[in-house]
């Protein structure tokens, strides 16, 4: 089993080379994104839940939005996914939090709190099941 040296005596590269390939990742993916256009029909696929029952889950729409604010549609990626929207500034600013406090060579973890998971987790279902009523039909993808 290998275990991680300390932050001490780690270098700068190896403290912050995690958050980078996943920056890396994240950036590939948005650039796929980006270059084939979910708006497409089934250009990426479809979504087992919505085929199977016709319920949109928390991440229908989700591509669509990254696509749109790759063009700066902001406003049309609300549309698609608002809870996509709203979480990608504050996943980029998360991942940048953690770059540079590693560059200083400060200890951060990438987990998150179990409150944040949690609350994570009650916000999806809320918005799952509001854009699937009658009431929350200006949420569901367009």
């Amino acid at each position: 089993m290998v275990t991680a040296a300390p932050v001490g005596t780690q270098s700068r590269w190896q403290r912050v080379r995690g958050p980078l390939l996943m920056t890396g990742g994240l950036a590939a993916a948005t650039l796929a994104l980006r270059a084939r256009d979910p708006h497409r029909t089934h250009s990426w696929g479809v979504c087992p839940l919505y085929a199977a029952t016709g319920i949109y889950c928390p991440g229908c729409g989700g591509l669509r939005a990254v696509n749109d604010i790759t063009r700066g549609h902001i406003d049309h990626a609300l549309h698609s996914n608002v809870l996509v929207t709203l979480a990608y500034p504050v996943g980029v600013a998360v991942l940048v939090w953690i770059v540079v406090q590693r560059w200083r060579g400060k200890p951060t973890s990438a987990a998150p709190r179990p409150w944040v998971v949690w609350t994570a987790l009650v916000v999806a279902l809320v918005f799952m099941v509001l854009r699937n009523t009658p009431y929350g039909t200006a949420l569901a993808p367009v």
